[in-house]
């Protein structure tokens, strides 16, 4: 187990880019299960549906959705980040690439909110994701 006392500093802004690349890599695999692993088991993620997504079986059933739709190319830019040893908060813009109702390609993107847990090895998990 990591040993964090307070002298401990953390570079949020990195952990997040590493949390974001790891995230949109398997977003880009159309991996859901990679996807919903990014997340505690408890997790939420509200998207502009008004739909609250509960764990890791309804997460990756979503995001399976989105990839049978089509969505791909997704790219997550920090805006914004901080937190301590426990939990760290990120702002993201956010895009993808989809099919329209003509199958043709449509961008899509907007502003996204993530809420971390820092794991007992250091590395983060989703605890909540919303997005517009």
């Amino acid at each position: 187990m990591m040993n964090l006392t307070s002298s401990t500093s953390f570079d949020f802004k990195a952990e997040i880019i590493g949390a974001y690349s790891a995230w949109d890599f398997a977003f880009n695999k159309a991996d859901a299960k990679a996807v919903a692993a990014t997340y505690v088991s408890n997790a939420k993620v509200l998207p502009p549906t008004h739909q609250v997504i509960s764990g890791p079986e309804e997460i990756e059933n979503f995001f399976a959705g989105l990839f049978s739709g089509g969505f791909t190319d997704h790219k997550l830019t920090i805006i914004d980040a901080g937190g301590d040893e426990k939990v760290v908060y990120s702002t993201a813009k956010w895009s993808a690439e989809g099919k329209g109702p003509d199958g043709s390609r449509q961008s899509a993107g907007g502003i996204a909110t993530h809420v971390f847990e820092r794991q007992a090895d250091g590395s983060l998990k989703l605890r909540l994701h919303t997005f517009n």
